[in-house]
Parts: C-alpha cells; sequence; structure tokens
C-alpha cells in the first residue's frame, strides 16, 4: 500500500525543512512552501546553489507569512513579527517573483551561513514564487534504487526537497503515475511531468556539504531527458484542495473518462 511516509516544507526558500504532521492544499499548493527567500547587495537570488550552509538553520512561519521564526543549529531561535520595507523583483531560474524585503533581525542572523549580506523577501502572493508544479512527490521505491547505484546503505530524501515522500514504491514507480491523478487524503493531484534536478541534490541535507555525487550517477542509470535534463520524482498540480496528513494512504485513480461525443445532425427543413 502506497502511503505518504513525510511531508517537507521550506518557508524560506534553500533554509533546511521544516516536517509538519499535515499540509492543507490550495490550488497553488502549501501556501507557506517557499514564501520568503534570500537576495545579496545587488538584489541577485541567494540559494544553496551559492550558500549550501544555509540548510543548517530552518524556519517556520504562519499561513498569512505575518510571523517568522529561524532555529539555529546552537539551539538559538530568532523571532518576531513580518514588517515590510520597499518593493523587489527579482530573477528567479527563469521566472520573476515580485515581493517586498522584510524588516527585522533575521538577514543579519542569517548572513553568517550566507558568506555574505543578504535581505529578507517576502513573497507578494502565498505559495512563493511558484507559477506551477504547484506538488512534489518522490518514493521510497526510487530512493533505494539510487542508493544501489552509489553503493550506500540509504539514500536521505531530504535531498530531493518534495513535499512528498511516499513508501511502498518499486523503483521510479512514479514516472509510471504521469498523466494520472492520485487520492492523498481528502485531496487530489494531477501528475503532470518529472522533476529535472540540480546539484543541490550533491549537498548533505544537513551541513550543506557536497557529499554525494546524485548527478552522475542518475544519468549513468537513467540517461537524459532532452538531452539535458536529469529526471528524479515527479511533479504535479492540485485538482482538489485539501488536508494531507503523515500515514495517509496515496490512491492511484482510474482514468478519467473522456466526455461523450455527439455528432451534429443537420435536418433539412421541408415545406
Amino acid at each position: 500500500m502506497l502511503r505518504v511516509a513525510r511531508l517537507s516544507i521550506a518557508p524560506v526558500r534553500s533554509l533546511g525543512l521544516e516536517h509538519p504532521e499535515f499540509v492543507d492544499l490550495a490550488e497553488k499548493g502549501v501556501l507557506a512552501d517557499r514564501r520568503f527567500y534570500l537576495i545579496d547587495d545587488g538584489g541577485r537570488l541567494v540559494d544553496r546553489l551559492i550558500s549550501g550552509a544555509l540548510v543548517q538553520v530552518t524556519a517556520h512561519t504562519n499561513p498569512e507569512a505575518t510571523e517568522l521564526r529561524l532555529f539555529f543549529p546552537d539551539g538559538s531561535v530568532v523571532e518576531g513579527e513580518v514588517g515590510l520595507a520597499e518593493p523587489v523583483e527579482t530573477f528567479i531560474y527563469r521566472r520573476i517573483a515580485v515581493g517586498h524585503v522584510v524588516t527585522g533581525p533575521w538577514a543579519a542572523a542569517l548572513e553568517p551561513f550566507a558568506g555574505r549580506r543578504v535581505r529578507v523577501v517576502r513573497c507578494d502572493e502565498p505559495g512563493g514564487t511558484r507559477r506551477k508544479n504547484a506538488i512534489s512527490l518522490i518514493t521510497d521505491g526510487s530512493l533505494d534504487e539510487l542508493a544501489k547505484w552509489v553503493d550506500v546503505s540509504a539514500v536521505d530524501p531530504r535531498r530531493f526537497r518534495m513535499l512528498f515522500d511516499v513508501e511502498g514504491a518499486a523503483a521510479h514507480e512514479e514516472d509510471s503515475w504521469i498523466g494520472s491523478r492520485l487520492a492523498i487524503g481528502s485531496a487530489v493531484v494531477s501528475i503532470t511531468k518529472p522533476d529535472a534536478r540540480c546539484a543541490i541534490t550533491t549537498q548533505d541535507p544537513e551541513t550543506g556539504v557536497r557529499d554525494l555525487d546524485t548527478l552522475r550517477t542518475i544519468i549513468a542509470y537513467r540517461g537524459l531527458r532532452d538531452g539535458r535534463k536529469v529526471d528524479f520524482g515527479v511533479l504535479g498540480e492540485v485538482v482538489e484542495p485539501g488536508r494531507v496528513q503523515v500515514g495517509d494512504e496515496v490512491v492511484v485513480l482510474p482514468a478519467e473518462e473522456p466526455a461523450p461525443r455527439f455528432e451534429r445532425v443537420f435536418l433539412s427543413r421541408t415545406a
């Protein structure tokens, strides 16, 4: 039986993951996920491709993103209400994020992990910078297969930063769900495409230090899509909003029946 093994969100993009016991899926996914991000003095995105150590800090925000709490590896917590300053637009991997710079103590506290001066930005829209791909999913079968190829006992799913970790599946079974709908908790999602991965997956999810050559390994046994994309896991959209909890069953729904087609018959009017 397929079940949700873990849920993962990142209220601040590139910081460590938060693992709630349940999430409420809206049309745009989990509204608090990636609601905040970091920029440098030049207005450029600062993420783990630049500063891997950011993953050592975790975050929590409320659904309205009016409060922010950061948890640091030494046990300290920096928290408070979110104040907004000047508006900004940030180029983030082929899309533009629109938000406001956040006033408060968080940026200064994050700078030792970022290795540079940073500013915290809150996206104006819930759901962060997301325009599509509201949900992401990976299975234990795929992680077990990758572990065999890299010759380790297990691959930590947090490397891939997916919303849903699903257990009980065969290796890359999720690929067969592309084009299908899944019932998860009280929500229904559609699986639309494979997830092309980046170098962040090579970093230890606790420290941010590169320690596992995930990309070359995946290429070695799975190849490349379109000659350049390294696929691992799947992406999708929310069809019916609802609540998903750890332990919920994941059900692959039967294909929707196509709407019946009717031929038009034109009758001539006789005198």
